[in-house]
Order: C-alpha cells, then sequence, then structure tokens
C-alpha cells in the first residue's frame, strides 16, 4: 500500500549516526531539514513568471554537522543512490578563488549553495546528508539539498534572514553549479512552506499567498512512477529556450504578459511547435489562478477538473508526459472520490499527484496497482505517436510506489547552534 513516510527524527538519527561513525568525537553541532514539494497545479510557468501553486512535504533533506578551525569543507551524503564518491571535500570559496562544478554531481548543489551564500566569511565545516526525498520523482530533491546547506551556513555565520533572497540564492546555485535553468518554485516552498496550506506563488513578484488546504477528509496522493527516461535533462532547456523564443516574437518580456489573443495574432509567426508550448503556458498560467480561487471556496471538484487540463496540456501541447504518467492518472481518475490527477514535476517519469476524499485512497492505490506494469521500457507512447527512449533502469522499480500526505512546513532548525 502507501509507502510510510520516514519521521524526520529517525532521518536525522541517520545523518547523526553516519557523522559520528566517519568523523568521529563530538556529536554533531547543528541539525536542519528542508523540504521537498508537490505542484498541485502550474507546471513550467515557474521560468515564464507566471504562478505556481505548490506544498511543501513532510519528505525532508536533513544536514548535521559542526564547523571546523579550517577552510576545508568535508561533506558526506549517506544517500546510497547517488553516484560514488559519496564524500568530498573542498576549500572554501574566497576572493581569489570560485567553486566550480565537477564529478560527483551531487556535491556541486552544496558547492553552488556555499559559492552564492550571503554571509562570509563562512568557517570550515564537516556535514552529512540524509533524504527521504527521492531523487529524480520530481518531488525536489535538489531545492531541498539547497535550502538545508543554506540553513545550514545560517547557522554557522548568520545573514540578514530574508526569506525571499534565500531562495533567489539556492536558485543561483542550482543554475551556475548544477546547471538546470530553473524557476523559483522549488527553492521558494521549501523555504516558505505552511503546514495545512498550499502556496501560490507569484513567479514574477515573488509574492506568496497561503491557500488552505486542511479539509479532514481530504489528502494528496503522490504516485512515483520509479521511471525517468533520459531525455529529461536535455529537454527542460529546450522548452526553457521555446518559452523565451515565443515571448519574443511575441515582443513581450515573458509569456507571464501575453494572452491567447496575443498568441492568436501572431499564430502565422509561429512554428507549430512554438505556438503548442507557449499555448501550454499561456493558459496554464491562467489556470493556476482559477484552481487556487476554487482551493479557497473548497470546491475540489472544480480543482480537479483543472488538474485534469492541466495534465493533458502538458502532454500534448508542453509534450512533456509519458505513457507511464498518463496511465497513471487515467487509472486514479477511474476511482469513486478522485477530484483530480496529473503529471507533476518536469516530465518524461517521475511522479503524479492526486486529490483525492481519504477515504478513496486504498481503493485508488489498489486500482493503479492492478494496471499491467510489465511494459517494454524502452517503448513510450508520446502525443499519439511512437519514439524509443532509453529508461534509467537503475530507477526503474517495476511498479510505482506511492505516497499519501497533506501540506507540511517549510524549512526548519531541529539543533541551532549552540554559542
Amino acid at each position: 500500500m502507501a509507502h510510510a513516510v520516514m519521521p524526520v527524527s529517525e532521518i536525522a538519527d541517520k545523518a547523526r549516526h553516519v557523522y559520528e561513525q566517519v568523523f568521529g568525537g563530538n556529536p554533531p553541532e547543528v541539525e536542519v531539514c528542508a523540504p521537498g514539494r508537490v505542484n498541485l497545479i502550474g507546471e513550467h510557468t515557474d521560468y515564464n513568471d507566471g504562478f505556481v501553486l505548490p506544498m511543501a512535504l513532510p519528505l525532508v533533506t536533513v544536514v548535521v554537522g559542526s564547523r571546523t578551525s579550517d577552510q576545508v569543507v568535508n561533506i558526506l551524503t549517506a544517500n546510497e543512490e547517488v553516484e560514488e564518491p559519496r564524500k568530498v571535500d573542498f576549500n572554501l570559496p574566497t576572493d581569489e578563488l570560485t567553486l566550480s562544478p565537477g564529478q560527483p554531481k551531487w556535491a556541486n548543489y552544496v558547492k553552488g549553495v556555499v559559492q552564492h551564500y550571503r554571509a562570509h566569511p563562512l568557517p570550515g565545516f564537516r556535514a552529512v546528508i540524509a533524504s527521504s526525498v527521492p531523487l529524480g520523482g520530481g518531488l525536489s530533491s535538489s531545492a531541498s539539498l539547497e535550502v538545508a546547506i543554506y540553513t545550514f551556513l545560517q547557522q554557522l555565520n548568520p545573514d540578514d534572514g530574508d526569506k525571499v533572497a534565500k531562495a533567489v540564492a539556492c536558485q543561483q546555485a542550482e543554475h551556475t553549479h548544477a546547471g538546470v535553468p530553473c524557476g523559483i518554485m522549488d527553492q521558494f516552498v521549501s523555504v516558505m512552506g505552511k503546514a495545512g496550506h498550499a502556496l501560490l506563488i507569484d513567479c514574477r513578484s515573488l509574492e506568496a499567498t497561503p491557500v488552505p488546504l486542511s479539509e479532514p477528509g481530504l489528502v494528496i496522493l503522490i504516485t512515483n512512477s520509479n521511471v525517468k527516461h533520459s531525455l529529461s535533462g536535455s529537454e527542460y532547456p529546450t522548452r526553457r529556450r521555446q518559452c523565451e523564443e515565443a515571448a519574443a516574437m511575441l515582443r513581450k518580456s515573458s509569456l507571464r504578459d501575453a494572452t491567447m489573443a496575443d498568441l492568436e495574432e501572431a499564430r502565422s509567426q509561429l512554428d507549430d511547435v512554438t505556438y503548442c508550448r507557449a499555448r501550454h503556458v499561456i493558459e496554464e498560467i491562467e489556470r493556476t489562478a482559477r484552481a487556487a480561487e476554487a482551493l479557497r471556496r473548497g470546491s475540489y471538484k472544480e480543482f480537479g477538473k483543472l488538474m485534469v487540463e492541466s495534465h493533458n496540456s502538458l502532454r500534448d501541447l508542453y509534450e512533456v508526459s509519458c505513457r507511464e504518467l498518463d496511465e497513471l492518472v487515467s487509472a486514479a481518475m477511474e476511482v469513486d472520490g478522485v477530484f483530480g490527477s496529473r503529471m507533476t514535476g518536469g516530465g518524461f517519469g517521475g511522479c503524479t499527484v492526486t486529490l483525492l476524499q481519504a477515504h478513496a485512497t486504498d481503493k485508488a492505490i489498489l486500482h493503479i496497482q492492478s494496471l499491467p506494469w510489465d511494459v517494454e521500457r524502452d517503448e513510450i507512447c508520446m502525443n499519439g505517436f511512437q519514439q524509443t527512449q532509453s529508461v534509467n533502469t537503475e530507477q526503474y522499480s517495476g511498479t510505482p510506489t506511492f505516497y499519501v500526505t497533506t501540506p507540511s512546513e517549510g524549512v526548519r532548525v531541529l539543533k541551532p547552534v549552540m554559542t
């Protein structure tokens, strides 16, 4: 059935145990955690200055560690899914030294945050990372790591406490050191998440409005397909570039400023692909604003309908879905008590998010599990034609896994540094 979410205390215990094994001596001085997120609606709109509606999850990344007397960072991850080596050492940046990305890739997120941290000088430190956020599942394991590392650094040398600037610094770390031109949503909700609420984020003004999502009979079901098609890494920057090209053709600073009337007027100047990308974004921004209002009113049927419309648009116009995600959404929508379902995250695998009545949870999971999952892994059906893509089989377990969750708190300090 549903996968039990490991309590934060257990993740911290694991990180603490590894820390004491590897570094010996005293226990870690500082312990922090930052959540992953699931986006309820508003996909691929954040880097177009649009609206998104994510919520923070109880799945978290924990960082424990202590300052040292030198200028060296010793960082170790307890996550066995990442590439080796799992222990990395590097010198702190100085006026003469800039941290450059390299191998292993997971360490680049740490390096990026250290480089973009807003209060220097930092002391050297040693730290251990442990996480319950699945890697590559579209639940923002990268942002939870970035925000956790930044919060850890705040305990060593406090900055001015500006939460928006903190999220932006973590976003910049992903741009410069992980090479992913992400929007601000993931880092923002990891910092600002509020228990019992989704967060409507205006990605242009960086204003966030909590939207209540605490109805007792309502739950969010996250279904991890455990599939990740290898084209996902290259297609994200391609989609972003296509949106920028569309905005330029429409003479707008971003697609946030465009309307469907603008797009139709310029239809003859756009190729079919660019038109479809822009149409998804323009309609998705408007759809997200409507969805937030429906959620405020408790109109869950309307919200669910908008979720399905979002998925269909991501499948047909933005072309970032895949057969596994489409099947998960279709199966969920066949169950009584389900309001809506859609893919979430960048696409080409990862997770779906489903809004449903709590009493329907077991029925939905059983129905999805009844699907024939012994499909050919290298054949996916996208937008009416067959494509052959390579699948990262190391991340494919054959059947989906499930998390039943509600909106959770954002980043928090579990054990502050003692002065």
